[in-house]
Formats: C-alpha cells, structure tokens, sequence
C-alpha cells in the first residue's frame, strides 16, 4: 500500500522490537507532501476570504448598511460576519459526524465546493443602493452558506494531516495548517491594500471591493483537484476495516457524551486561540482605522508585515512542539497574552508606526504558540472513530460562541464603556480560561494518536 503497511496478525510486542515495527503505519512522505498541500489550500481560502471581509469591513458597511453613523455600519458589517458563526456547530454536527463515516477526503472535497460557491456568490450580490434591503438578506445567505460549510474545514483539515504525519513530526507537518491561514490572510490584505491604494473610495465602493470575493471561485477548482487526488487516511481506513459495516457508524451521542472530558478541553483551548486569531488578524485592522482613525493603507501594511513574520516564524514553533511538546507552547502562549496584552494594546494606542508595529508583532508571535501547536494538539484529544465529528462540534461550538464573536463583542463593548483597552482586557480573560485546559491536557507530542497505530517515516 503507498500510503501504510498494516498491522501483521501478531500479538502485541514491545516497542523496540521488529514485530512491533511491523505493526506500525509506514508514511509515503509523498503522500503527506499532498496531503499537508491539500489541506492547508483549502485553509487558505477559508481564511483569505475571512481577511477580506474583516479588511474591507468599512467599505462593505457603505454599500450593504447605508447609515450616517460609521460605529452602526461597522456593527451591522461585523454582525453579517458573526452570523457565519451560529451555523458552524450544526455543519461541523454534520461534516463531522459524515467524516467519521464515509471518510475525510469525501467530506473535505465538499467543503471545499461549498466554501468557494459562497464566497464566489458574496462578489455577484447587487448593492443595497440597486435592490434595497434585498442586498444585506443575500450577504447574510452568503455568509451562511460559507459557515455551513466552514464547520467541518478546520477540523477535517487538522484530522487529516495528523492521521497521515509520523508521530514524531505530526507537530512541524500540522503547523503548515496555519501556514495556509496566514497566506490566505496575506493574500486578502495584500490584495486590499493594493486596491485601497490604486483605486479611489468611489472605485472600492461602487466595483472594487468584489474583486476580492470572485478569486475564489478559481481558487476553489484548485483545491477540489488536489482534494480529489488524495487517498484516505491510513487511520481511518483501518478503522474501516476493524468495522463489522462497510463504514464505522458512531452516533451523536457518543460524540459528545462520550467523549465530554475531551470535548470541554478542546473548547477551552479554541477559546483562547480563536480569541486571540480574531481579535488580532480580523479586528485589529478597523480598531486601527475607525477607532483610533489610524491611516487605513499604513494600519494594513503594518497587519501585513506581522503576519509575514508569523508565517516565518511558524514552522519552527511547530517543530519546537515536536521536540519540546504541544503542552509547554501552548502554556507560553496563554502567560504571554495574559502579561503582555496590555503593554502591547499601550503601544499600538500611541499610535506611531513604530509603537504600533512592535505591539502587533509582540501579540503576533504569542499567537504563534496556539497557530504552531492546535494542529496537532486537537486531533490527538479524541479517538480514531470519533475524531472527526467530536473535534468539528468542540471545535464550532467555541469559535461560534467566542471567536468569531469578538469583533462585534469588542466593538460593542467599546462602544458600551468607553474603554479602547477592552480588547487587551478581552485576551486577558481568554488567556486565563486556555491556561486551565493547558493544565488538564495530556502530552500528545511524540506519541501515537488515540486509536491509531504508531505512525513512523521507516520501518
């Protein structure tokens, strides 16, 4: 077999032993090659749409929620973009649980026809000023459609590359996940700020802004090919065989009731990896601009210029997981946010371009710790037979109820009080809830995942 070798019918055996070597899942590293490729693709356009949105959040409040008070458009925008949130757990209660049955290839495949078909259809919607209150009822469809669709993305995504990485790399192969989200971050503002800088506010308003949308239906074509090329995963596909049906069949209620431990420290760990993403790669580019009436170019080349850094810095951080473990990294990430959220947010309301990068930056690395460990940390809490569904409910459950919420949370607690220091204050408390899951977790690093064979590069 290209992708593993199966377990020979021998008794269980030491681990330094021939016989146990045999039992071991073999790698085809050009088979996790395309299977990382795929999978972080597919991440990319996730995530490239969602910068988008977040980066051009100003202009879409012009031309789908007119009003005369900016901070209503900002909220209005903001909303549309939290609704996506509220179906996520019911897509990842039907990917999940379909991934666990029919396969992660099969689903993926889908999600990624899905994802595509409605960031491609957000660039066709006529304005509010052409069709009325018709336009902001077609965004919000849109944008259902993308969380539907986005509840069985990240946590496929993470489960595939975990079942088909070796163990003692499962940390540096899952990293290049959030690689994919970066550069799809990248992509969006980068291609935001060379249009808010070539065309005219009248230009971005009128036709500029669906640029952005329509590059993803080609970026869609791409994904489903290198989707489609793939085989299984060698977990799953044993899993397969183990089963008395031609597919494993688990129900919901094993999902969640059955695995409730592990589901509540999935939650906690999304919390405050999701609460920071949002707040730093989604947020932070509107807080510079309506907040602090920072110059909309420079604040997004200074949001550019962090991720680039995170890009840079995290396959190393996910190769540290694999040497030093997810647990240690995940921790440093919890106490940095927790310490230095404050001084950072200080920085960037000084409002120099130097202060105003180096606070980024600083909340960017610590960021890296959750981008460079949850890959390989997530997958590893749950069971081969479970895996899937259980991480897409744990995983859409939190990010529906904190993360994709904190830009409009935030906003309106600003809005509520007053106090520009609320989303330091925001980090700060989902530092704390990510510390306690950090102490009840397991170490995974090195280790094979639950209910799954060892997995090794060579026999």
């Amino acid at each position: 077999m290209s992708a593993a070798t199966v377990a020979s019918p021998q008794p269980p055996t030491p681990l330094s032993s021939p016989a146990k070597a045999a039992q071991a899942t073999v790698t085809d590293s050009a088979l996790v090659r395309r299977a990382v490729k795929a999978a972080a693709l597919g991440n990319a356009m996730e995530w490239f749409d969602f910068g988008v949105y977040s980066y051009i959040a100003v202009t879409l409040g012009k031309v789908f929620f007119p009003s005369g008070n900016p901070t209503a458009q900002l909220l209005s925008t903001f909303g549309a973009f939290a609704a996506a949130f509220l179906v996520r757990p019911l897509g990842g209660m039907v990917f999940g649980p379909l991934g666990d049955r029919v396969g992660r290839q099969k689903v993926l495949a889908l999600t990624m026809i899905m994802m595509a078909a409605g960031t491609f259809a957000i660039g066709l919607i006529p304005s509010y000023a052409t069709i009325g209150v018709g336009a902001p009822i077609l965004l919000l469809a849109a944008r259902l459609v993308q969380g539907f669709s986005t509840g069985g993305e990240y946590a496929g995504a993470s489960t595939f590359i975990a079942e088909y990485a070796p163990d003692k790399r499962r940390g540096f192969l899952g990293s290049w996940l959030e690689f994919g989200t970066l550069a799809g971050y990248i992509g969006g503002a980068g291609l935001v700020t060379l249009m808010t800088a070539l065309l005219s506010s009248e230009d971005l308003t009128s036709w500029g802004w669906r640029i952005p949308f329509l590059i993803a239906g080609p970026m869609g074509i791409i994904g489903l090919y290198l989707r489609l090329r793939l085989e299984e995963t060698p977990a799953f596909a044993a899993e397969v065989e183990k089963a008395e049906t031609a597919r494993p069949r688990v129900p919901l209620r094993e999902m969640i009731v059955g695995q409730w431990k592990a589901l509540l420290l999935c939650m906690g760990l999304v919390l405050v990896f999701n609460v920071t993403d949002y707040m730093l790669l989604s947020y932070m580019p509107s807080y510079l601009t309506s907040e602090l009436k920072y110059d909309e170019t420079h604040g997004l080349l200074v949001v550019l210029a962090v991720m680039a850094l995170m890009m840079l810095v995290q396959p190393f951080a996910g190769a540290l997981t694999d040497r030093v473990g997810r647990r240690p990294v995940i921790a440093a990430g919890c106490v940095g946010f927790l310490v230095l959220s404050i001084p950072a947010l200080l920085l960037i309301r000084e409002g120099s371009l130097l202060a105003v990068g180096l606070g980024m930056a600083a909340l960017g690395l610590l960021l890296v710790c959750f981008t460079s460990a949850m890959p390989s940390a997530l997958p590893a809490l749950f069971p081969t037979r479970v895996r899937y569904g259980s991480l897409s409910i744990g995983f859409n459950v939190s990010v529906s109820l904190f993360g994709g919420t904190t830009p409009l949370v935030v906003t309106a607690l600003i809005g509520a009080t007053g106090n520009m220091m609320m989303p330091a204050y925001y980090m700060m408390a989902a530092a704390v809830v990510g510390g306690v899951a950090v102490w009840f977790m397991a170490e995974s690093a090195g280790r094979p995942l639950p209910g799954a064979a060892p997995s090794v590069e060579r026999r």
